[in-house]
């Protein structure tokens, strides 16, 4: 993974001692639970996790440069939620931010970059991004990034003891990203 980089953030591979800076937005009740998964118990856990994104590869860390530390992560991952389009070339975003950063800007900015690589180098078809019905800051980064609604799914979530959750599913396809920057 190359690292990306816009104005206000490097978009890089996660290191082993980023460990003390994701536990300490992942610890957060306001940041695992809205994207399908328990808060961290410990620092050890967040490694865990960390060598778990190192080994897939579709995860990147997002340093703000001002202050040159972890404060989330954001993956463009192999999802293909809906089976009559599974012949498009097409990912899915997630993100998550550190609460202490909300309302800067910094996920559209993030969102932006990787639709940019997404669509320019990656040669993607279609980038999907999705949310939690209950996860309002997470429906205005989607639609402030330009992704149309889709569809929703009814799923359960196996890391939250399967709470039944609705998904709302955004979508963008190459050609409205090209009609939007030209």
């Amino acid at each position: 993974m190359e690292p990306l980089i816009s104005e206000r953030l490097i978009l890089r591979e996660w290191k082993e001692t980023d460990s003390k800076d994701l536990y300490e937005y992942a610890k957060s009740e306001l940041v695992g639970p809205n994207a399908g998964w328990r808060p961290h118990k410990n620092e050890e856990e967040s490694k865990e996790i960390i060598k778990m994104f190192i080994k897939n590869n579709d995860t990147y860390a997002v340093v703000l440069k001002a202050e040159n530390r972890v404060i989330g992560s954001i993956g463009l991952h192999d999802r293909k939620p809906d089976d009559s389009l599974v012949e498009l070339k097409q990912k899915e975003i997630g993100y998550v931010l550190n609460p202490e950063y909300w309302g800067r800007g910094i996920i559209p900015e993030a969102v932006n970059c990787l639709i940019k690589y997404g669509f320019n180098e990656l040669n993607l078809d279609l980038i999907w991004c999705a949310h939690f019905n209950f996860n309002h800051n997470s429906k205005r980064v989607n639609e402030k990034c330009g992704f149309k609604y889709r569809f929703q799914k009814n799923e359960k979530l196996k890391l939250l003891d399967n709470k039944e959750v609705i998904s709302l599913y955004y979508c963008m396809l190459k050609s409205d990203y090209i009609k939007r920057n030209h």
